[in-house]
């Protein structure tokens, strides 16, 4: 509703019904008057737009029901009451009106403190339905920041966490970022297919991405002297390495006690961090699962992980060129990695060598 005064559009074709009703309504109310259906529609987009039509049935080219028609089907002016002011009398016609449309109904001859009433009870309606309206924006926008913020926190959270693990392997550097775009990239690939499509909607693979930064939290929990070593484990070392599966996902399950309620990401960060150096053929740890018992987060960041361990250095070994990665994921199809997550490797590869070079070390 506009500042100040409330602004009425009154709509008549005899100019005499134009003159009682702008007395009448004057003192109180900013009015203005259209002698046609089609004058009182431009008026009604004009500014300030009206906050409540007076508006007569029985008008020769537009009548008032054609008029109330094209106001309600315009976003712009739907939302304007209007108050049919008609000599039309008979019940029928009352209804028909209020059938259209029309928030109130006034008959003639007018009587001025009915009037008055009627259009001073809607306008409090107009003036209490603008509130909530400008309410629920405002508390609609409230709850967006919101929730804008608590993402934010949580996906600071999550990196900080991921940076944690990452500071004992300083050589990995941008790993993370490169490790959930390859895997956002297999999981956008794999949404249509039959056997991942019950799980890889968009949402899911939103919060799958964000959760993958925490796949190698455990390596917190292996000492620097097998974290760090520049040659070949020996078997107890590599024991001890293993461990790091178990380490993340125990710590991501003490954070999901804690929570009041589960949450989402953390779950799937849970099965991550713990199933993804399962194998396909069942050779991988800690559970030796194979085949579709492994979590499909974790098929998908068991070969976003190979994938980048193999294109970068490590203290161990060299980097190797995309396509000799590549070669070498294909020789774990069906024995390291399920074939479907392979065969969406292949169809991806591109987009996988443009986030190596984006987000290279």
């Amino acid at each position: 509703m506009a500042q100040g005064q409330p602004t009425i559009l009154i709509v008549d074709d005899t100019p005499e019904n134009l003159s009682v009703l702008g007395e009448l309504l004057q003192p109180a109310y900013r009015v203005r008057a259209a002698n046609g259906g089609r004058r009182a529609l431009q008026i009604a987009h004009g500014h300030p737009t009206p906050d409540l039509i007076l508006l007569d049935v029985m008008m020769p080219e537009m009548d008032g029901y054609a008029v109330l028609a094209e106001l309600q089907a315009d976003p712009i002016t739907q939302g304007i009451p209007v108050i049919f002011v008609t000599a039309m009398d008979a019940t029928e016609d009352e209804e028909h009106g209020l059938d259209c449309g029309a928030v109130d109904y006034i008959t003639k001859p007018l009587r001025p403190a009915i009037v008055l009433a009627r259009v001073r009870t809607q306008l409090e309606l107009k003036r209490a339905r603008d509130f909530l309206r400008d309410q629920n924006s405002f508390l609609e926008g409230e709850v967006a920041r919101r929730m804008g913020e608590n993402q934010l926190i949580q996906r600071v959270s999550i990196h900080a966490l991921a940076r944690l693990a990452e500071t004992r392997d300083p050589e990995t550097g941008n790993h993370l970022r490169r490790t959930q775009e390859y895997v956002r990239t297999l999981a956008l690939g794999l949404k249509d297919h039959p056997r991942f499509s019950h799980f890889l909607d968009i949402r899911t693979i939103n919060v799958l991405a964000q959760s993958a930064p925490l796949h190698d939290i455990g390596k917190v929990g292996v000492p620097d002297h097998i974290l760090l070593k520049p040659g070949k484990l020996t078997p107890e070392e590599w024991e001890i390495m293993k461990t790091h599966a178990k380490l993340g996902s125990d710590a991501i399950e003490l954070a999901e006690q804690d929570a009041e309620k589960p949450v989402e990401f953390l779950a799937i960060a849970k099965e991550i961090a713990h199933f993804h150096h399962e194998k396909w053929d069942g050779s991988g740890y800690p559970e030796g699962r194979r085949g579709d018992a492994i979590p499909i987060a974790a098929r998908l960041m068991a070969l976003a992980d190979v994938f980048d361990a193999l294109i970068c250095k490590r203290v161990y070994k060299p980097a190797i060129p995309y396509e000799q990665a590549k070669a070498m994921i294909l020789e774990g199809n069906g024995t390291h990695f399920d074939p479907d997550v392979v065969a969406a490797f292949i169809n991806q590869f591109p987009t996988f060598k443009a986030i190596a070079d984006a987000y290279s070390d």
